[in-house]
This record gives structure tokens, C-alpha cells and sequence, in this order.
């Protein structure tokens, strides 16, 4: 009952998860806001070069392709953040 109930989950006896959990959230925000300006930077650009024709299609599958493993890179760094802060 208390796992639905509660928005955090303690699963040990360390209070310390909580300051643990908090930065973990801070630093998930953090990586998604930074997504959202390249993703929007990246877009504003690549779309009208790509509209107008001065983009080749094969250079434009490269760069999504390199966009999407920069996102996966990006979000892999929070797996060291337990680590990192302890």
C-alpha cells in the first residue's frame, strides 16, 4: 500500500537515499532540459536547410542517426550519478 501510496520508495535504512534521490531528480531535469534546447536548436536549423534542398538526404539520415546516439550518450551519464554523489 505504501509502495502506490508514497512518491519515493526507500528500499534500505539510509535517510541519506532521500538527499541521493532528490539530486538524482534535479540532475534528470537538468539532462532533459539540455535534450530539449539541442533538440530544438538542432531542429530549427536542419529543417529548413533539409526543406529548401541543401541538405542531402543521406547527410541528413547521418546526422538524426548521430543526433539520437547524442541523446543516448547524454542519458547514460546519470547511471554513474549514485556513484558519483556517494
Amino acid at each position: 500500500m505504501a509502495k502506490e501510496a508514497g512518491d519515493l520508495l526507500l528500499l534500505g535504512n539510509d535517510l541519506g537515499d532521500v538527499v541521493t534521490a532528490i539530486g538524482l531528480s534535479r540532475a534528470t531535469m537538468r539532462k532533459i532540459r539540455q535534450k530539449l534546447f539541442w533538440a530544438f536548436l538542432y531542429n530549427s536549423l536542419g529543417v529548413p536547410v533539409a526543406a529548401l534542398g541543401w541538405l542531402n538526404p543521406m547527410i541528413a539520415g547521418a546526422a538524426m542517426s548521430l543526433s539520437s546516439l547524442s541523446v543516448i550518450v547524454n542519458s547514460s551519464l546519470l547511471q554513474g550519478y549514485h556513484r558519483a554523489s556517494g
